[in-house]
């Protein structure tokens, strides 16, 4: 989206809202198998004495795919962007500022933007997922498995004293 500030550039002080759906078509997260809901982003630019603010909210609800379990859950996201706009940059390498081109920003590649560097790079069904055993690929949050563990050969010697000793 496409969003003309010229007359918020001539009026310091002033505010103008905003509201689209991102496309998502060219959005592929590690994890995230579909969206369940079109991803939204609602904000405002505001004028503080000619320094163009951008501060915006972006949602969606995902169906994702746990990156330990591998099972699909659905998942509500939510982030936050926040940007400087100018017409001219004196810093080359300053990532908070976005160029606006005759006035105009593109909301999308500053959305896009936040979604990149917000979105988690491992998706996890809960916090303490314990995952799948990694030799009969069994759900360890169903429970344990029955394999047993392999004991390094340098602590063997170690297990016989303590079962000579009891």
């Amino acid at each position: 989206m496409k969003l003309d500030l010229n007359e918020l550039i001539a009026s310091p002080g002033s505010k103008r809202e905003f509201s689209f759906e991102l496309p998502v078509d060219d959005l592929p997260f590690d994890g995230v198998l579909a969206y369940l809901t079109p991803v939204t982003v609602r904000g405002a630019v505001e004028n503080h004495a000619g320094l163009l603010e951008l501060h915006a909210v972006i949602s969606a609800e995902l169906l994702c795919q746990c990156a330990r379990c591998l099972k699909e859950f659905p998942m509500p996201y939510r982030c936050e962007a926040a940007a400087y706009l100018a017409d001219e940059l004196e810093d080359e390498d300053s990532e908070d500022y976005y160029l606006l081109t005759n006035g105009v920003a593109d909301l999308e590649e500053i959305a896009r933007d936040a979604l990149i560097f917000n979105f988690e790079p491992r998706v996890l069904c809960k916090e303490d997922c314990k995952g799948l055993c990694e030799k009969c690929g069994k759900d360890l949050n169903d429970g344990p498995c029955d394999c047993k563990e392999d004991q390094d050969p340098r602590w063997l010697a170690l297990g016989q004293l303590l079962e000579n000793e009891n």
